[in-house]
C-alpha cells in the first residue's frame, strides 16, 4: 500500500539531486553558518528542501512536514509526516567531497513507513517499505537486496562515527569513545553524512556506526533502511539529541561495551 509514496520519495530524490550535481564543484554554493563556524548550509540544501517541500503540498496537500532548514509545515496533526534532509553531508559538498544525500522519509502515525537515501555523485539509491526489505539501485542496474554484515567480533570490524557541531566548546564531544574502541577495531572511518553510514551499514560496506547528538531528520530514512536490512538501530543515550549505535545486534552488543 506504500508504493505510491515510495515512487513519488524516488522521483523528488533524484529531482533534488540533479539540483546538487549541478551546482557541485561549482564555487557557487552561498555557503553560510548556522548554529557556530562549523554547522554550514549552502544555497544548494535550501533550494532541494524548498523543492521537496512543493512537490510534497501538491502533491499530498494533506499532509505534514519536517525538514531540516524549514522546520515543521503542511497539515498540522496529520497521520502523515515527512521527514526530509534535503542535503545531508553539508560539509563534504561545500569542499566538494562526493559524499552527500538526500534523505526522504513518510511516518504513519508516528511511525516510519518508507525511507529513500539518495547519493547522487555515487548514484546509489537506498530504499525500504516497512515489511520488504531494503534495497540498493545504482548506476543503471536492477536493485538488489542488501543485508547488514553479521561480524560480532569488534576485532574483524569496520565502524563509521562522526563528531558533533559543538565539539569545540563540549568536551562530551566523542573522543573519548574513539579512543577506547579505536584499539579494538579493524578499522574507523569518517564519511561525513549519517543518513549515508546507515545505509553503509546496511549494505554491509561498513559493519556498525555511531554518533552523538544527531536529528530526526538524519536518520529516520536511514533507520527503516538498517532495520529491513536486519539490523538494528538503538538509542546510545538520551541527554545528546538523537545519539544511535547501527549494526547487526551481536556487534551492537559489543559497541557498547565501550561507547557512552
Amino acid at each position: 500500500m506504500y508504493e505510491e509514496f515510495l515512487d513519488f520519495a524516488v522521483g523528488v530524490a533524484r529531482e533534488a539531486g540533479a539540483i546538487q550535481l549541478d551546482a557541485f564543484r561549482s564555487g557557487d554554493l552561498g555557503v553560510e553558518t548556522k548554529s557556530n563556524l562549523y554547522d554550514v548550509v549552502t544555497r544548494v540544501d535550501k533550494e532541494c528542501e524548498a523543492l521537496i517541500a512543493r512537490r510534497i503540498a501538491e502533491r499530498f496537500p494533506g499532509h505534514a512536514l519536517l525538514g531540516e532548514e524549514g522546520g515543521e509545515r503542511g497539515a498540522a496533526g496529520s497521520r502523515w509526516h515527512w521527514v526530509v534532509d534535503p542535503l545531508d553531508g553539508t560539509t563534504n559538498y561545500s569542499q566538494g567531497l562526493p559524499v552527500f544525500t538526500v534523505s526522504i522519509a513518510l511516518q504513519q502515525d508516528g511511525e516510519t513507513v518508507v525511507g529513500v537515501v539518495y547519493a547522487p555523485y555515487l548514484d546509489e539509491l537506498y530504499t525500504a517499505v516497512k515489511g520488504q526489505g531494503a534495497w540498493l539501485a545504482s548506476r543503471g542496474l536492477q536493485p538488489r537486496r542488501i543485508r547488514v554484515t553479521r561480524k560480532e567480533s569488534l576485532g574483524a570490524a569496520v565502524l563509521a562515527t562522526g563528531f558533533p557541531y559543538d565539539k569545540d566548546v563540549n568536551p562530551d564531544n566523542n573522543c573519548d569513545n574513539v579512543a577506547r574502541i579505536l584499539p579494538r577495531i579493524r578499522g574507523l572511518r569518517r564519511m561525513g553524512s549519517a543518513a549515508y553510514d546507515l545505509c553503509a551499514v546496511a549494505a554491509g560496506w561498513i559493519d556498525g556506526f555511531w554518533e552523538l547528538a544527531l536529528h530526526v531528520w538524519d536518520i529516520c530514512a536511514g533507520e527503516l533502511i538498517v532495520s529491513e536490512a536486519g539490523g538494528v538501530v538503538e538509542p546510545l543515550r538520551p541527554d545528546r539529541g538523537v545519539s544511535i549505535l547501527a549494526g547487526c545486534p551481536e556487534l551492537v552488543a559489543e559497541m557498547r561495551r565501550y561507547l557512552r
